[in-house]
C-alpha cells in the first residue's frame, strides 16, 4: 500500500509534535532554532511569537515555530506541508512573516524558482491563523527581473510597501529597493525606489536581507553584506536609517555592527521583534565550531542603543548548546511525524504501522533513492536503524546515510554516505554526481532477518559503520570522511534511506538518534 504525503499530512497534522520542540530552559541561551533555520522571520500575534525560516529543497516548506518568550519553540505547522507549490520547484528561501492586524490575516512572503521561466522570484500565501492552511497566490510581478528577500513595512503614512532585493548579477551594484504593495498582497505597483546599494568597501559584492523596523523619529535597516553561505563566509550585519522609509537613508560609520565572535561566525538576515518594550533580533550565523556540517542556526540577540540612537549588539546571551541537541527515537507506529523532511522533487511513498516504516524503494535524488532526513544539531552523535528483511522487498536496499552535496557550491548535485542492507550484501557506500562507490561490503547471509545498522558521527565529518542481529557490533568501515560533502549553506542531514525497484519497499523498525 502506498500513502502519500498530501494524504497523511491530515493525520500528521494533529498528532503531537513533541520531536520538533526545544527543551525549556530557565537561562537565555543560543541556539534557540538549531540545526539548519537560515533567514529567520518573526512576528508577533497576540500574546505569541511565530517564526519561519527557509527550508531551501527540503519539504514541507517553510515550518511556523510558535514561542510565549522568544526563546523556547515549538513547530505548530507548514506553510505549505504537502511540498512545493505547483509554480515553483526549488530555492525555496527567506520566508517573511506579516500579520495585518485590520484583515486578521498572515502574510508570507517568500522567494522560490519558477518551473516556467526558470527565475527566482517573489511570491506571497497567507491564512486566518499561523495554524494554517494557508492559500498560495503565487508569485509577484516584478517587470521580469529576479526577485528575493522581500520584507512588509508601512511609511510615516501608513502606506504599504515591499522591500525587496534584485538578484545580484556580477559587474552590477547590489541594490534594495522598495515599491508599493496592493492590500491584498498579491500585487506590486508604481515604481521602484532605491533605499541602499553596496557603496561600502566592507560590503563587497552584496546588500540584501532587509529588515526594516521604526522606533522613535527613525526607520532603522538593517542589512547583510558579504559572502553568506559556504565554507569561505564572511556575511555581517549593517544598518541604516532615515525619518522617511524612502529615504535618503544613512548608513551608520560603526558598521558593520555585528559580526563574527568566539562562538558564532558569519551572521545575516534576520527579524526584529519587540518584548517588553525592548528590541530583539532573531537572525542565523554558524557555529564557530564546526558549524559548517550543522548549517545556520536561529540566534537571538537584545538590540542596544547608543546616546544618538544608533543600534549595537554586545552578543551577551548564553551558549548553550546542550539545551537544544536532543536525542529522538521513532517506531513509526503512528503517523509520520513532521520532523521528517524529503525533498521538494521526490515523488515519495510510504506507510506506517505496528510493524513500522515501508518505504518505498526508487533511483531518485540523483541516485540516492527515496529519503526521509532530519537536519543534523550536533558535530557527535550516533543514529541506529533495524531493517527487518523478511519484510522488505527483494529487490530494495534500505539503511542510514548522512546527505550532502558533490561539493560546496551553489546548486550542487547531491551526494550521500551510507549503509545499507539487502538480501545479498551489506554495504557502506557513497553516492555522488550519479556515481555509486563501495568502501566494505559483507555478506547478508551471516546475519538474521532482522538486523541493525550504526553510523558514528565524530566532530561533523568523520563516519563509522557497523551492523549487529542483536549480538555484538562489527565493525564494516572506520574513519569515513565526508568533509568535502557540506551543501552550500545547509549543512548537512541525517536520513533514511530506500533504493532499488520502485514497485518495492523496505521495512525499517524503528530509528534512533543520540547525541554525544
Amino acid at each position: 500500500m502506498r500513502i502519500s504525503f498530501k494524504i497523511l499530512w491530515i493525520l500528521v497534522s494533529v498528532i503531537s509534535l513533541y520531536c520538533c520542540s526545544f527543551e525549556k530552559s530557565t537561562t537565555p541561551f543560543n541556539p534557540v532554532l538549531p540545526g539548519d533555520n537560515p533567514n529567520p522571520s518573526v512576528v508577533k500575534i497576540g500574546d505569541s511569537y511565530f517564526a519561519s525560516a527557509t527550508s531551501n529543497e527540503w519539504s514541507p516548506l517553510f515550518p511556523i515555530y510558535k514561542s510565549d518568550d522568544l526563546y523556547d519553540w515549538e513547530l505548530v505547522s507548514y506553510v505549505f506541508p504537502g511540498g512545493a507549490p505547483d509554480w515553483g520547484h526549488n530555492n525555496f528561501w527567506a520566508p517573511e512573516l506579516s500579520y495585518d492586524e485590520a484583515q486578521q490575516k498572515l502574510f508570507v512572503y517568500y522567494t522560490g524558482r519558477e518551473k516556467s521561466t526558470n527565475r527566482i522570484t517573489i511570491a506571497v500565501a497567507s491564512a486566518d491563523t499561523p495554524d494554517g492552511p494557508f492559500t498560495d497566490h503565487g508569485p509577484l510581478l516584478f517587470n521580469d527581473c529576479e526577485t528575493i528577500d522581500a520584507f512588509e513595512v508601512r511609511d510615516e503614512n501608513e502606506n504599504l510597501f515591499l522591500i525587496w532585493k534584485e538578484v545580484y548579477s556580477p559587474g552590477k551594484p547590489a541594490i534594495i529597493y522598495a515599491q508599493s504593495v496592493s492590500e491584498d498582497r498579491k500585487a506590486v505597483t508604481g515604481k521602484k525606489v532605491e533605499l541602499i546599494r553596496n557603496d561600502q568597501e566592507w560590503e563587497e559584492h552584496i546588500v540584501e536581507g532587509p529588515c526594516v523596523f521604526r522606533r522613535e523619529d527613525y526607520f532603522y535597516l538593517l542589512y547583510s553584506a558579504g559572502n553568506c553561505c559556504d565554507k569561505a563566509c564572511n556575511y555581517k550585519i549593517g544598518v541604516a536609517r532615515s525619518k522617511s522609509l524612502l529615504g535618503p537613508w544613512e548608513k551608520a560609520a560603526a558598521n558593520p555592527i555585528l559580526v563574527d565572535n568566539e562562538n558564532w561566525k558569519c551572521p545575516g538576515t534576520g527579524n526584529v521583534v519587540t518584548k517588553d518594550q525592548d528590541y530583539y533580533l532573531l537572525y542565523h550565523a554558524y557555529n564557530a565550531d564546526g558549524g559548517d556540517y550543522i548549517g545556520r542556526e536561529g540566534l537571538l540577540d537584545k538590540i542596544y542603543w547608543t546616546e544618538d540612537n544608533w543600534p549595537y549588539f554586545k552578543t551577551e546571551t548564553k551558549v548553550n548548546l546542550e539545551n537544544n541537541r536532543i536525542d529522538y527515537f521513532d517506531d513509526f507506529s503512528k503517523a509520520l511525524e513532521p520532523c521528517w523532511q524529503w525533498r521538494t522533487t521526490q515523488a515519495l511513498s510510504y506507510a506506517t504501522g505496528e510493524d513500522g516504516l515501508m518505504l518505498a524503494a526508487s533511483s531518485e535524488n540523483d541516485l540516492l533513492g527515496s529519503l526521509l532526513a532530519q537536519p543534523v544539531k550536533s558535530k557527535n552523535f550516533e543514529v541506529t536503524a533495524t531493517i527487518d528483511l523478511g519484510v522488505s522487498g527483494v529487490g530494495v536496499k534500505g539503511g542510514i546515510l548522512l546527505i550532502g552535496a558533490t561539493n560546496n557550491g551553489f546548486g550542487a548535485p547531491m551526494a550521500g554516505v551510507g549503509i545499507s542492507v539487502g538480501h545479498d550484501l551489506i554495504e557502506v557506500w557513497i553516492t555522488s554526481g550519479y556515481e555509486k562507490n563501495v568502501y566494505e561490503a559483507v555478506p547478508t547471509e551471516k546475519y538474521d532477518d532482522l538486523i541493525k545498522l550504526k553510523m558514528n558521527v565524530t566532530n561533523g565529518d568523520l563516519l563509522q559503520f557497523s551492523v549487529s542481529d542483536g549480538e555484538q557490533w562489527d565493525l564494516i568501515a572506520d574513519s569515513v570522511d565526508v568533509s568535502a560533502y557540506v551543501p552550500w549553506g545547509m549543512g548537512l542531514r541525517w536520513g533514511l534511506v530506500s533504493k532499488g525497484e520502485t514497485n518495492e519497499f523496505v521495512n525499517i523498525r524503528n530509528v534512533q538518534l543520540i547525541n554525544r
